[in-house]
C-alpha cells in the first residue's frame, strides 16, 4: 500500500512517530551529564507538545527549552540519583537478611516507581519560567489521583529498560515515546 493511499491521518501518525524517535535521541544526548535528565525530559515533552499543536519547533527550540529547564532541573536530577542510591542501599539490606528488610525494600521500590512517574508528569507539565518545586508537588498529586496514568508511565519506563537490555541503542529512541506518553497522560488527566 502506498503512503499516498493511506491518507493524511496515517501520514500524521507516522510523522508523530518519527518526531518521537528524534525527540528520544535529543533527550538522550541532553541527559548525558546524568543529572540533566529532568531538563532533557522537560524539553522533549515541550517539543512534542509544540509538534502536536502544529507550532514551529526544532533543535533550536529544544535547546532553548533545555537551557531554561536545566537551571533548577539539575537539582531534581541529583535528588533522583540520591533516591536511587537509597533504594539500592535498602535492597542490599534486604539481601543481607535484616529483619523487616523485604517490607522496607518493597516500600522503597514502590516509592522510587512513584517518584519516577511524578518526575515524568512534572516534565510534561513544565513551561519556561516555572519552578520545579511546585511542578513536582502538582505532579505528585496527579500521580496519586490518576494511578492508571501513572501505571502507563511506569510501563513506558519498563519498555525503555527492556529495550536497553535487548539492544542498548533501541532505548534511545524509545525515550521519545515515553515523553509522548507523559504528554498524553497529562492531557488525559487535564481533560478529566
Amino acid at each position: 500500500m502506498s503512503l499516498a493511499r493511506t491518507g493524511p491521518t496515517a501520514r500524521g501518525r507516522f510523522a508523530l512517530f518519527a518526531e518521537c524517535l528524534l525527540t528520544g535521541v535529543w533527550i538522550a544526548l541532553a541527559a548525558l551529564p546524568l543529572v540533566t535528565y529532568p531538563a532533557a525530559l522537560a524539553a522533549g515533552t515541550r517539543h512534542l507538545r509544540r509538534h502536536l499543536a502544529h507550532e514551529q519547533g526544532g533543535r533550536r527550540e529544544f535547546t532553548a527549552d533545555f537551557r531554561a529547564a536545566v537551571r533548577g532541573g539539575w537539582l531534581v536530577g541529583l535528588a533522583g540519583w540520591a533516591a536511587v542510591a537509597v533504594v539500592w542501599f535498602d535492597l542490599r539490606a534486604v539481601r543481607a537478611g535484616l529483619p523487616g528488610g523485604p517490607a522496607v525494600g518493597a516500600v522503597g521500590v514502590l516509592a522510587l516507581l512513584g517518584a519516577a512517574a511524578a518526575l515524568l508528569r512534572a516534565a510534561a507539565l513544565w513551561r519556561p519560567g516555572v519552578s520545579w518545586r511546585p511542578l513536582l508537588a502538582r505532579a505528585g498529586r496527579h500521580t496519586v489521583r490518576d494511578p492508571a496514568g501513572s501505571f502507563l508511565l511506569i510501563g513506558g519506563l519498563a519498555v525503555v529498560v527492556c529495550s536497553a537490555w535487548f539492544s542498548t541503542p533501541l532505548a534511545v529512541p524509545v525515550l521519545g515515546a515515553v515523553a509522548a506518553a507523559a504528554v498524553a497522560v497529562e492531557e488525559r488527566h487535564r481533560r478529566r
